[in-house]
């Protein structure tokens, strides 16, 4: 129960900084001002996919080129034949194309959060359990280095569906609901440790599949409309400058 406990106590700052990134929504007053946005999200989660995703499973497995090609092709399938479905429903519904959008977004970072709760959780019950390697300024910095993280990707889930038109409450539980995930699994893979860490690979690789699929279909065109879609261009540049100093300076 102590490593239980940990794992939660860990996994909880990131949550809450994901929170407070989403909460960021509230202080946006126009809706129509979705191109830096967007190019923003797509900075950030392009960043993610490559330095927190695929080096890390890389790094993670001998014959990582192998493990990351499949499990990145996996999770952009997933995402495709989501989109696929959803694209179905709304024309059989007639309902609005934001529906699948939130959905993709929000199934892309949720599936990226899991791997990061559970590698904290991982190192929690690794030095619970004393193994020399892991100390506890490591699993502290660990912890602290996904939550400065996650404060822009609460902010990329949120305030790109506000600019799409979503209501600012939905927006924000939105990316409230994304992170949830960290505390959840961070507990589980204690509890699991085992049989849970030889999997980390692939998981980390369908996260990123999953992601680059969004960036690629969803965000960077959406960046690139209107008449100043070289403010987009520029939102990515930054969003993934932003996110690679993160991942590196406190990976």
């Amino acid at each position: 129960m102590k490593m239980v406990f940990w794992a939660g106590v860990g996994t909880l700052f990131p949550f809450l900084m994901t929170t407070l990134g989403a909460a960021l929504v509230f202080l946006m007053k126009k809706q129509s001002e979705d191109g830096p946005c967007m190019g923003f999200a797509a900075g950030v989660m392009s960043a993610a996919a490559v330095f927190s995703m695929i080096l890390p499973a890389m790094r993670q497995n001998e014959g990582g080129w192998l493990i990351v090609t499949l499990g990145f092709m996996l999770g952009a399938a997933m995402i495709a034949g989501v989109d696929a479905l959803m694209c179905r429903v709304r024309r059989i519904q007639n309902a609005s194309d934001s529906a699948r959008k939130r959905l993709m977004m929000v199934a892309a970072i949720t599936l990226h959060n899991i791997p990061e709760g559970m590698a904290v959780g991982v190192v929690y019950a690794g030095y619970l359990s004393g193994q020399a390697q892991i100390t506890a300024a490591g699993a502290l910095a660990l912890s602290l280095g996904i939550a400065i993280q996650n404060f822009p990707e609460g902010a990329i889930i949120s305030m790109p569906l506000h600019a799409e038109g979503v209501g600012k409450g939905r927006a924000f539980a939105d990316g409230v609901l994304s992170g949830i995930v960290e505390p959840v699994f961070g507990i589980l893979v204690v509890l699991a440790a085992g049989w849970i860490s030889p999997f980390m690979p692939w998981l980390l690789a369908f996260a990123a599949g999953a992601m680059i699929y969004v960036v690629v279909e969803e965000l960077i065109p959406e960046a690139h409309l209107g008449e100043h879609s070289n403010v987009g261009t520029l939102g990515v540049i930054v969003g993934f400058v932003v996110m690679m100093v993160l991942d590196v300076a406190l990976g």
